[in-house]
């Protein structure tokens, strides 16, 4: 029982530490205060939680083994894991993703990414070896009766607190999935709206969060479709761009054969129907004409060579070496 009573009271404990720590770091960004959190109190559960979890998870451990490095990896894994399922947890249930990693480096499907893991590592030694060694010997020093008034009492806060937050929560949930808008930041404006001309509780909501990522089925449907059509264009780029290069690799051949010099193209048919003459020509049958006509094609194609040489003296030379 005294056990249970230590980690309740060292859950609210860090959760005040944790909302203090986001308050401070809001106001670095926005300059103003801004009560972070579910809750309309200063308490972020999710810190708390993460305290209660690595601190029961390194005593369980503490028999087989302990030490900084056994801290470290416990609070990485287990309050990554609790990130990434209050994550879920949360846009499922309210249709809102509160945090998104995905443009940070090495982040799961942007609920979690290594430098908060990171963080919640070091974190996690701080809480183990630093603060548990203070907090638990006070709480020790506090008489059980006190100890449990103090508990139901902040129990009971906590759960009034949380009341009021659900239902705040879950009109802005069916403000979402009754509003016309298809996309984000027009469901951003309406929520918004909708909760300035509520109560303070309503409105400390909507200052807490100013970069919530509203989500609705038909949003996400309009994402992947959207998903669905760059790809297929993606595609279609890559089919076109191939046909546009075996129609370019055949065009140059064909250019290639059009730009070749008509001098050559004489020279190359010359050649060809000299070998074309030798084939089909056979003396022993050959009639007069066709000898005469042999006769003259020799004499020409000597002509020719001849004025070649004359021509091109250097290159005719240079063929013949070869």
């Amino acid at each position: 029982m005294n056990l249970l009573l230590n980690y309740i009271l060292l859950f609210f404990s860090v959760s005040f530490l944790g909302w203090c720590i986001e308050v401070v770091l809001k106001y670095r960004q926005y300059h103003r205060f801004i009560n972070r959190g579910f809750l309309t109190g200063p308490c972020l559960p999710i810190y708390g939680s993460g305290a209660v979890l690595i601190t029961a998870a390194v005593q369980a451990l503490s028999t087989l083994e302990s030490g900084v490095g056994i801290t470290f990896a416990v609070s990485f894994l287990l309050c990554g894991a609790l990130e990434y399922g209050v994550s879920w947890f949360m846009e499922k249930r309210f249709h809102a993703r509160w945090w998104d990693y995905s443009q940070k480096p090495m982040n799961l499907h942007g609920r979690i990414w290594i430098g908060n893991l990171i963080l919640f590592g070091l974190g996690g030694v701080l809480i183990v070896h630093v603060l548990n060694p203070l907090l638990f010997p006070l709480f020790d020093r506090m008489s059980s009766q006190v100890k449990e008034i103090v508990t139901i009492v902040l129990c009971a806060i906590f759960l009034g607190d949380y009341a009021i937050t659900h239902f705040v929560l879950k009109l802005v949930k069916n403000s979402v999935e009754h509003s016309e808008a298809d996309n984000t930041e027009a469901i951003n404006k309406e929520v918004c709206l909708m909760l300035q001309d509520r109560s303070v509780f309503h409105r400390r909501f909507a200052d807490a969060y100013p970069e919530v990522v509203y989500r609705t089925e038909r949003i996400n449907a309009r994402m992947e479709a959207i998903r669905a059509e760059t790809e297929r264009l993606r595609k279609e780029a890559e089919l076109r761009a191939e046909e546009m290069g075996a129609r370019i690799s055949e065009n140059r051949e064909q250019l290639a054969a059009r730009l070749e010099p008509t001098a050559s193209v004489k020279n190359t048919l010359i050649e060809k129907q000299a070998e074309l003459i030798e084939l089909l020509y056979q003396d022993d049958v050959a009639t007069d004409e066709m000898r005469t006509l042999k006769k003259t094609i020799e004499a020409k194609n000597q002509q020719l060579r001849d004025r070649s040489l004359i021509l091109h003296p250097f290159e005719s030379h240079s063929e013949s070496e070869a």
